[in-house]
């Protein structure tokens, strides 16, 4: 039984085998698709008693098997990361010399995260958002990390498992049809991931779904600084260097198709007014990096 994902106490599933299924590689043995079933309910009803008494639980409301897509652009997205994923750790830190940890701190503090909460973290990758939204919620609390990546989640579940004792759980999910309940979590998060989406507006809509009443939704993501100097210099080393560094140590298309997904797509206002437009209020806009990173927050009501 594997220790590095949600079990649900009702029944099991086949482990997934569509898409990429990593059977080899860090972590790829505890990978387990999980069922539907009455999860959801009993995590919450133990969450609001004791989050340790319900280590096995999995909060899926019909399927956990991931959503086939019916377009060819999340294949791809789902193909290029799955072939980056030994080394997406490594290229993060060298890429945004390190800052990407920072940045992700900063989200979950202007989030106001706080300590025994339950959080969801939306294209978790290999966990990275996942780890500091568990620091802000401490053991009292809960992390579900969910992607559609299998590699991407097997890479990550021993630094999460050895960094949170448990208390992080990765699944494979669709970002654009999450597998749980809704009034679900107080706290729903997407790191560099909601460009990557075939419907970003779906996205929000099924984070802002998934949180309680006045829970949180947040998305961090790269942007085109305002400033005409700081933009072309950002675009120069998007361009230039993450493509070059990108194919020294992995897949230099990897790195070719972040720049140009960057410069495609919504510009921060258009974010937020289409977190306002899925039932989000109080959207808040914060550049970071001189304008190359932004983070939205915004409220259920």
């Amino acid at each position: 039984m594997g220790r590095g994902i949600l079990h649900c106490p009702c029944q099991y599933t086949p482990p997934y085998t569509g898409g990429s299924t990593a059977r080899s590689g860090t972590g790829s043995r505890y990978l387990r698709v999980l069922p539907c079933g009455e999860g959801l309910g009993i995590l919450t009803s133990a969450f609001r008693k004791s989050l340790r008494s319900v280590e096995a639980c999995v909060m899926v409301a019909q399927s956990a098997s991931p959503i086939p897509y019916s377009s060819e652009h999340p294949e791809t997205v789902r193909s290029m990361f799955a072939a980056i994923a030994r080394r997406y750790d490594l290229l993060n830190t060298l890429l945004s010399l390190n800052r990407h940890k920072a940045w992700r701190r900063t989200a979950v503090r202007l989030a106001q995260v706080k300590p025994g909460e339950l959080a969801l973290d939306v294209c978790t990758g290999t966990g990275d958002f996942a780890l500091e939204l568990y620091k802000a919620v401490g053991p009292s609390g809960l992390v579900v990390g969910a992607d559609f990546c299998r590699p991407m989640v097997a890479q990550g579940i021993p630094k999460v498992r050895k960094a949170s004792g448990g208390r992080i759980r990765m699944m494979l999910a669709d970002g654009l049809r999450l597998p749980y309940q809704a009034n679900s979590f107080h706290c729903a998060t997407v790191g560099f991931g909601i460009r990557n989406m075939a419907d970003a507006a779906q996205a929000l809509r099924e984070m802002a779904r998934v949180v309680r009443p006045g829970g949180r939704v947040v998305c961090l993501e790269f942007s085109r600084p305002t400033n005409p100097l700081i933009r072309s210099i950002s675009d120069l080393y998007q361009t230039y260097f993450l493509p070059f560094v990108g194919g020294l140590l992995s897949r230099r298309d990897a790195y070719t198709y972040l720049p140009s997904s960057i410069r495609t797509f919504h510009s921060r206002e258009e974010l937020a007014a289409m977190m306002r437009s899925v039932g989000l209020e109080d959207v808040r806009v914060h550049n970071l990096n001189l304008g190359t990173v932004c983070i939205h927050i915004g409220t259920k009501r």
